[in-house]
C-alpha cells in the first residue's frame, strides 16, 4: 500500500513538472487567473509533511485546472509552527499542518488530546477525531480563524536525552524542551522537571548548547531533525500521541467558491489517510536510521510512567472541559 502511495506522489510531481512545458503565453494566462496559495512546511520535501501537500496540490490542479497557484514552501523557511500559525491568521500563509498542541494557544480545550496515556492506539484516535468530538473541535478552531480540513497522526511521543532517562524520577531537576503548550509545561513540572518552551526549529541548538537537557519527540521527528546527534538516548515511553490538523486560513476558505471548498474538502479527505499511512511506516524506519547513526534505544517500564502521570488527569481536567470530557475520549469505541 505504501509503495503504491509513494508511486502516486511521484506521479503527481511528474505531472506537475510536465505542466511547466506549456507555452509561455498559456502559462502566463493561467498564472494571471490563478489564486495564490502559500503552504508552509517545517520539514524537508522528502518528509510526509511535504509529500501530503504535494499530493494535495496535484489533485487540486487536476480537479480545478488553472484556478490555483499553490506553492509548497519547505524546510521551515516561513518559520516554525507558531510563526506559521500567526502567518495564517495574518493572511501571509494560507495553509499548513500543525500539532493540536500548538493550536492550544487559541483553543486551550484542545489540550485534552495531549493528556498522557489517553489513547489506546491509532484506531482509537481515528474513532475519536472522526466522530462527534473531532467535529465539535473543528467548530472551535474555525471560530479562531482556522479551517480544519482533517486530522492527522504524527505518532507517539518518546523521551530523548543526553543521558539515559528510564524512570520518571530521572527527569527531576533536568531542563526539558517542551512544546509551547501549558499542558506540556505543567505535566513535566508535576514530575519535577524544569520545562522550557522552545520552537522546534531551535530545539537542536538548545539541546546542543545545554539550554535544555532533554525533550520528547516522535521517532520520525527525532531522525528528521538529526536530534540523535545531540541527544543519543531514546526512551520508548509512548506517553503522548502527537495529533495534528491539516488546515487553512478561515479568511482564505471563505473567499473560495462553494465548488472550490467542496474540492478542497474532498481532497483533504483523500490525502490525510495518505499522510497517516506514510507517517506510521516512517516511524520504525526513522528510529532504525537514528540507531545506525549512534542512537541508543531504551524500553522502560511504561507502567511506571503511566502511574507517575495518572494524577495529572485529575489536576488538569478543569482546563480541558472536565473529567467527563476526558472520559468521553477514553470511552470512544
Amino acid at each position: 500500500m505504501l509503495k503504491s502511495t509513494r508511486k502516486t506522489v511521484a506521479t503527481g510531481v511528474a505531472i506537475a513538472a510536465l505542466g511547466l512545458g506549456a507555452t509561455l503565453g498559456s502559462a502566463t494566462a493561467v498564472f494571471a487567473a490563478s489564486k495564490p496559495m502559500t503552504i508552509s512546511v517545517i520539514y524537508g520535501p522528502e518528509k510526509p509533511q511535504a509529500k501530503v501537500w504535494l499530493r494535495f496540490k496535484q489533485l487540486v490542479d487536476q480537479r480545478l485546472p488553472g484556478q490555483f497557484n499553490i506553492k509548497v514552501v519547505t524546510n521551515g523557511a516561513l518559520g516554525g509552527e507558531k510563526e506559521t500559525t500567526e502567518g495564517i491568521r495574518l493572511g501571509s500563509i494560507h495553509g499548513a499542518l500543525s500539532t493540536l498542541a500548538n493550536l492550544t494557544s487559541w483553543v486551550p480545550e484542545g489540550a485534552v488530546f495531549d493528556m498522557p496515556f489517553l489513547f489506546r492506539n491509532a484506531d482509537h484516535i481515528k474513532a475519536v477525531m472522526n466522530g462527534p468530538i473531532g467535529t465539535d473541535f473543528k467548530k472551535k478552531y474555525e471560530a479562531k480563524g482556522f479551517k480544519v480540513l482533517g486530522y492527522i497522526i504524527y505518532g507517539a511521543r518518546h523521551v530523548i536525552s543526553k543521558s539515559p532517562i528510564l524512570v520518571p524520577a530521572d527527569v527531576k531537576g533536568k531542563k526539558m524542551r517542551v512544546l509551547q503548550s501549558q499542558l506540556h509545561i505543567n505535566l513535566w513540572k508535576s514530575l519535577g522537571a524544569n520545562p522550557t518552551p522552545v520552537p522546534i526549529t531551535e530545539a537542536y541548538n538548545a539541546l546542543k548548547t545545554g539550554v535544555v537537557d532533554y525533550m520528547d519527540m516522535t521517532k520520525s521527528g527525532y531522525q528528521a531533525l538529526k536530534l540523535h546527534e545531540v541527544v543519543p538516548q531514546f526512551s520508548e515511553t509512548g506517553h503522548i500521541w502527537a495529533l495534528g490538523a491539516m488546515y487553512v486560513s478561515k479568511r482564505f476558505w471563505d473567499d473560495l467558491t462553494k465548488q472550490q471548498q467542496a474540492v478542497f474538502q474532498q481532497t483533504a479527505d483523500q490525502v490525510t489517510p495518505f499522510f497517516n499511512e506514510m507517517a506510521a511506516y516512517e516511524q520504525g524506519l526513522a528510529l532504525d536510521a537514528a540507531v545506525k547513526k549512534g542512537a541508543k534505544v531504551h524500553r522502560p517500564d511504561k507502567a511506571a510512567w503511566q502511574k507517575a502521570m495518572a494524577g495529572f488527569w485529575k489536576s488538569y481536567a478543569s482546563k480541558v472541559g472536565g473529567m467527563a470530557k476526558i472520559k468521553a475520549v477514553v470511552d470512544t469505541k
